[in-house]
């Protein structure tokens, strides 16, 4: 007897069949949705390798760093200065407005008397970033410029921002000279030109621009411009003779100064500012407490903050000295400690001569002579002060138009400042573009806030330079011609296989903690170096807190408030360790013309106490300077990246080997 067969559509059977194609169905869309997934992962994969291998391209592109080999004719300078023609050279440059100008607005208004202390601590901060100034120009012996040093050492972003602050440097030096010679000029002819231009173009604009526009030193900065442009040669006997001037003047100011001084200006009470009052029509600065230092410990600290614009020379100075001029390292040393002598004896000169309140703010020399009834001598003082500032202006616009042309050169800034003219391939295009932008500084800007302005730039570039010195002395060897090998090549073979490190697990944090106070070896390996920079970017931070605490509540942290001294402790200790853990890594045994003493102490305290003066710039100062950065970075990335000589010309691995 046959089974008997359910026949199709039967309801069991219609069942079973519905079952399956359920099952089918839930199979095939398992199936898609994995596939779909799958692929979403794939692509996703796919498109986050893309994102993180552009953002190392990029971020190899910041840090790219130029060869040694590479170096240009803008790059060094072609005339030759003695040793005493420097040393003529940065006195020149330093004894200008700073002296001239500065001086008398820091005495009546912020530090009084004191002034000799605020030069003082301004011109110890100055020679704690010469010193690694000196080191960091031994790395590059050929360079001649903070910038060229910086590519070749530190990469291109960090050498973009060490230039471009520079030349922001230069800029208001230039202003500031040009509205300080003027000041000097006008002096000579009863302010006859200030009167005339405040009746004629008064500017009703921020507290931060001038009351009126000075054209007359829009003019002179332009004339300059013009006369380099067509040529106008640099010449050292023309330093030496102005300097000689400036020299002289000087001399006659200081012996003359203490002759006529009286220590009764430096012990000045309420009751003689109200007699002062009384006696003198204009007007006079504010009286403080009296005596030496009549604004206190933070007068002091901020007059020391803007003095330091008169130490910012020696940047010139750099750009002349020459690697095969052995005693460099110690002749812009003999040129800050020359002007630091010269500077602490005019000041107390002239405070002795004039209570700080009575001082000129524009004028301050030639009138103090006037004040102690030595009026002919005002006109001999005012001479010399011309002299002065001219050279300085001459100082200030030569290595200016040098560094513009050398980064457009190199593509970080627009390849038509780079342009040259004549046999003598003089950079018109730099010169002029420069220049008008200077003169317009001077035309529309104060001279107290653009020196502010002035002093923030060049306090940022020498802590870029100090952490520089420090961060590149416990980093291993590198050959700095591109011919050798690549960069890459040269981080592959930065930790060779078997060496020590390799045995360090990277797990464990007794392992991690004895690696960082007990290097495994005795020389710097890629590793140690990371540590080192790792190490000193938490140190900047630590540092700026720190600074920022000490400059806005001083009086808080001292006096024992719970709250900021327990802070400051906390930051001192953090700063005390993290300070060891560097001091514990080995440190690159290769030779140099110069090396900074007690690493790492001295580029450490060197940055605390630039940060510290930073600290004290006025708002108006720090929102000049990020509007200037913010225009840097602006042209830098969108431009300078992409047109760099080093991301157009960058030659493949396999041509750039040696044969062996």
């Amino acid at each position: 007897m046959r089974p008997c067969i359910p026949l199709r559509g039967t309801y069991g059977c219609g069942k079973n069949s519905d079952t399956e194609r359920r099952r089918s169905a839930r199979r095939t869309w398992l199936s898609c949705a994995l596939r779909q997934r799958s692929e979403q992962i794939i692509a996703s994969s796919t498109m986050s390798r893309m994102v993180r291998q552009y953002v190392r391209q990029f971020g190899q592109k910041l840090v790219r760093r130029r060869g040694a080999d590479t170096m240009k004719e803008s790059d060094s300078l072609k005339i030759q200065l003695s040793a005493t023609e420097l040393v003529f050279l940065g006195v020149g440059r330093n004894l200008g407005a700073g002296l001239y100008i500065v001086l008398g607005a820091v005495a009546k208004y912020v530090a009084g008397p004191a002034i000799v202390v605020s030069f003082l601590v301004a011109g110890l901060s100055s020679l704690l970033s010469r010193l690694c100034y000196v080191e960091f120009d031994a790395r590059v012996p050929r360079s001649s410029s903070a910038y060229v040093c910086s590519y070749v050492t530190m990469g291109q972003l960090w050498a973009f921002v060490v230039g471009w602050n520079i030349i922001l440097l230069f800029l208001i030096a230039i202003a500031c000279t040009a509205r300080a010679w003027r000041y000097a000029f006008d002096s000579l002819i009863g302010d006859c030109i200030s009167q005339k231009l405040e009746e004629t173009v008064p500017l009703h604009a921020p507290y931060f621009l001038a009351t009126y526009a000075d054209f007359f030193a829009l003019g002179l900065v332009l004339l300059l411009a013009v006369l380099l442009a067509l040529g106008f040669p640099e010449s050292a006997w023309v330093y030496r003779v102005f300097t000689g001037i400036n020299l002289l003047v000087l001399s006659f100011i200081i012996v003359s100064g203490f002759i006529n001084g009286d220590l009764h200006n430096w012990k000045l009470t309420e009751q003689d500012y109200t007699l002062s009052t009384a006696v003198f029509s204009y007007s006079l600065g504010p009286p403080g407490a009296g005596g030496f230092v009549p604004f206190d410990f933070e007068g002091v600290v901020q007059g020391a903050a803007t003095c330091f614009y008169a130490f910012v020379g020696f940047a010139a100075i750099a750009a002349r000295e020459r690697g095969d001029l052995k005693p460099q390292r110690s002749i812009s040393l003999i040129s800050l400690l020359m002007c630091f002598l010269a500077y602490f004896a005019v000041s107390g000169a002239l405070t002795l001569m004039v209570p700080y309140y009575q001082i000129h703010h524009h004028s301050p020399l030639p009138e103090a002579f006037l004040h102690v009834g030595w009026g002919p001598a005002r006109c001999v003082v005012a001479v010399g002060i011309l002299c002065a500032l001219t050279s300085s202006l001459l100082g200030d616009m030569f290595p200016m138009s040098r560094l513009i042309r050398a980064m457009a050169e190199d593509g970080l800034l627009f390849r038509g400042l780079a342009r040259v003219c004549g046999h003598r391939k003089i950079p018109v295009v730099a010169i002029m573009s420069s220049g008008s932008l200077a003169g317009i500084m001077a035309l529309l800007f104060e001279f107290s806030h653009i020196a502010n302005l002035m002093a923030v730039a060049s306090l940022l570039a020498y802590s870029m330079v100090s952490f520089s010195v420090l961060a590149l002395r416990y980093q291993p060897d590198q050959n700095l011609s591109k011919s050798e090998k690549t960069e890459e090549e040269t981080e592959t073979e930065l930790v060779p296989v078997g060496s020590p490190l390799d045995s360090v697990p990277e797990a464990g944090t007794s392992n991690i903690l004895k690696s960082l106070w007990f290097p495994t070896s005795t020389t710097p390996t890629r590793k140690s170096g990371q540590i080192v920079y790792r190490c000193a970017f938490l140190l900047v931070l630590l540092l700026s807190i720190l600074s920022l605490l000490l400059a806005q509540w001083p009086r808080h942290v001292f006096s024992g408030d719970t709250v900021l001294t327990t802070v400051a402790v906390l930051l001192l200790l953090l700063i005390t360790g993290v300070t060891a853990i560097i001091w514990r890594q080995p440190q690159s045994p290769s030779p140099l013309t110069f090396r900074v003493p007690a690493l790492p102490v001295l580029p450490l305290v060197s940055i605390f106490v630039n940060l510290y003066l930073m600290m004290q710039m006025t708002s108006g100062a720090w929102i000049l300077f990020g509007i200037w950065n913010a225009v840097g970075f602006a042209i830098y990335f969108g431009y300078g990246v992409r047109h760099s000589l080093e991301e157009n010309n960058e030659p493949p691995a396999s041509t750039s080997q040696t044969p062996d």
